[in-house]
């Protein structure tokens, strides 16, 4: 469980450096790697602690939209980051969106690479 804690901490902090460096300006933080690290584990217990709740809420949303409404959901969780830690900011909403997107496919990406597919007996 820990090493999935850690593969996932290490995967978020990449996919925030991913999207600070492509949506320059609107996500800024204090270009040092500490601030990074510390806005992906406030991510990560944001995404552990409020997001389930928050999904509750909007099932009705969520599942109207055909699950499109996640992506909001998320966008809004990087939102509180951005609230919880000063030193990490997101400006604009579209680009939470994006660096939601941006997550999202670091996160697939690395699964993809770096998960041992489970063998058949």
């Amino acid at each position: 469980m820990l090493k999935r804690i850690l593969s996932s901490w290490i995967v978020n902090i990449v996919g925030l450096w991913l999207s600070a460096r492509i949506f320059v300006g609107n996500i800024t933080y204090d270009e040092r790697i500490g601030a990074l690290l510390i806005a992906a584990l406030i991510f990560g217990i944001v995404n552990a602690l409020i997001r389930p709740l928050v999904v509750l809420l909007s099932l009705p949303a969520i599942m109207l939209t055909l699950g499109l409404f996640m992506l909001v959901v998320n966008a809004a969780m990087l939102y509180v980051t951005s609230f919880l830690y000063p030193s990490f900011q997101v400006n604009k909403f579209s680009s939470a969106v994006g660096a939601t997107i941006i997550v999202w496919l670091t996160n697939y990406l690395f699964t993809v690479l770096f998960t041992r597919p489970k063998e058949e007996n």
